[in-house]
């Protein structure tokens, strides 16, 4: 706590004062691609720029492709060499996340980092066009084919280029006040007992518990690829707009706590990003530096039993 309100940095050289442009300062980024969900608004869009400035190549995957594309200019403005562009991806429909990895796949190019980003929070109870409640289908499940979908393209560049894959999942400490059990495998639609918070820290966790099954999965393979998860700080972005009043309330209260953008994106730019990383995988981070998460986070049969359950949820939307 000491470290989070005064900046002051942990064992990485980091802490919470540290920027995204910072943590990454003397990064050569111009042999990697890389996808960024939600490039187009919050820590996403500043992830995205300082990605660029590092002379990585860019795909923002995005809702709502005017931001998308009113972020790829604003990139542009800051960073005429920048390379960048956008895709549509609609994380909470199953359908547009094939779509997505297949139009991406017709480009034809590596994939070095996936930094699976977008999230919503704090919705009001809603099914998505496939039948899961909308903070799990988006946050995790969403995230969860995406990956999947894209995991043999990141496999292929690792082994052609032999540069190591890096998977980033944005978690939240949200994770540790989840519901009963961590995830309601038998309830996940259940709206008579939504509540939305509760709702929030269970996609949150199954963030965490997503990458230490592929983690492990894909050290058992012998995949060049990492995956770790991040907690970006409290930051207030448009992630909050079913909660704004509330958290600016949260806010003054808690003033000393809150994180700034470019604050806000070093997590993720410091763990996509930085040599010091390198084979580090499975792990949890905030400020910059490892912590461990909550004890949900780290069972291992809970990630196993999310798996099998994700699984079969895709499939079943992919029948209807």
């Amino acid at each position: 706590m000491f470290r989070l309100i005064t900046g002051r940095p942990g064992p990485s050289g980091f802490g919470s004062a540290s920027t995204a442009e910072q943590v990454t300062h003397g990064i050569d980024g111009s042999n990697l691609t890389a996808i960024v969900t939600g490039g187009a608004s919050g820590i996403g869009l500043e992830t995205a720029r300082v990605l660029a400035m590092r002379n990585v190549q860019v795909i923002i995957a995005a809702r709502n492709m005017e931001a998308a594309n009113k972020a790829k200019q604003c990139i542009l403005n800051d960073n005429k060499n920048a390379r960048v562009d956008v895709e549509k991806l609609d994380l909470s429909s199953i359908r547009s996340v094939k779509t997505f990895t297949d139009n991406f796949k017709s480009l034809d190019l590596p994939l070095n980092i996936l930094i699976n980003n977008a999230g919503i929070m704090f919705c009001p109870f809603q099914l998505s066009e496939d039948g899961v409640e909308m903070q799990f289908a988006t946050n995790h499940l969403g995230h969860f084919y995406l990956t999947n979908l894209l995991l043999d393209k990141m496999k292929e560049t690792a082994k052609s280029s032999g540069i190591e894959g890096r998977i980033v999942n944005l978690s939240s400490v949200a994770h540790i006040c989840p519901y009963k059990g961590g995830i309601r495998f038998q309830k996940i639609n259940q709206k008579n007992s939504y509540q939305n918070k509760l709702a929030y820290a269970q996609s949150k966790l199954a963030n965490i518990l997503h990458a230490n099954e592929l983690s492990r999965r894909l050290q058992e393979e012998g995949a060049n690829i990492t995956v770790n998860s991040v907690h970006p700080g409290l930051i207030m972005t448009p992630l909050m707009r079913h909660s704004a009043l509330l958290m600016r309330i949260f806010r003054a209260f808690t003033c000393i706590l809150w994180k700034n953008v470019p604050q806000g994106a070093a997590t993720t730019c410091y763990v996509a990003l930085h040599p010091s990383l390198k084979g580090v995988t499975g792990k949890y981070y905030y400020d910059c530096n490892e912590y461990k998460p909550s004890k949900l986070a780290r069972d291992e049969a809970l990630a196993k039993n999310l798996w099998d359950f994700s699984n079969n949820l895709v499939n079943a939307s992919l029948k209807t």
